[in-house]
């Protein structure tokens, strides 16, 4: 499936904002909410998250055509690598250990932020080299290419 990356540099706006009150209140649901978020766009894909559904009903009728898709796989790893993120933070403000929470929020907010700024997806990119580990190691010659369109 290939997604438009406007709406992933959309949705790592919204998740830097939601993670920005996170830090600001220290609240463990609000961080719990965001994991749901997450847990959506892992489980479903990101057609189906929440943050995805909005862009394309609200934001993308507005906009231009894309110039280019890109691969879904390495964004829907990146939401699963921010749910891990999420999980370890929710856990740390509801035990107690915010320094946990905090810490954990502050990753998360690191990446989506430099998604939401930059274009710069991390966890798209450890997806990438992940895969390039394993067609190394494991794949051999008929491994896929790792090429971004």
């Amino acid at each position: 499936m290939q997604v438009d990356p406007r709406g992933q540099r959309f949705a790592a706006a919204v998740t830097t904002v939601v993670l920005v009150a996170v830090l600001v209140w220290g609240s463990g649901a609000l961080l719990a909410a965001q994991a749901v978020v997450f847990a959506l766009a892992t489980v479903l894909g990101l057609r189906y998250a929440p943050y995805g559904l909005v862009f394309a009903v609200l934001i993308r009728p507005r906009l231009a055509p894309p110039r280019e898709l890109e691969d879904a796989a390495p964004p829907r790893f990146a939401q699963g690598v921010g749910l891990v993120f999420a999980l370890v933070g929710t856990a740390g403000y509801a035990t107690g250990t915010t320094w946990l929470g905090i810490g954990a929020t502050a990753l998360a907010l690191g990446a989506a932020f430099l998604n939401a700024a930059f274009g710069f997806c991390l966890g798209c990119e450890t997806y990438l080299l992940v895969r390039r580990v394993a067609a190394r190691f494991g794949g051999g010659e008929g491994a896929p290419s790792l090429q971004r369109h």
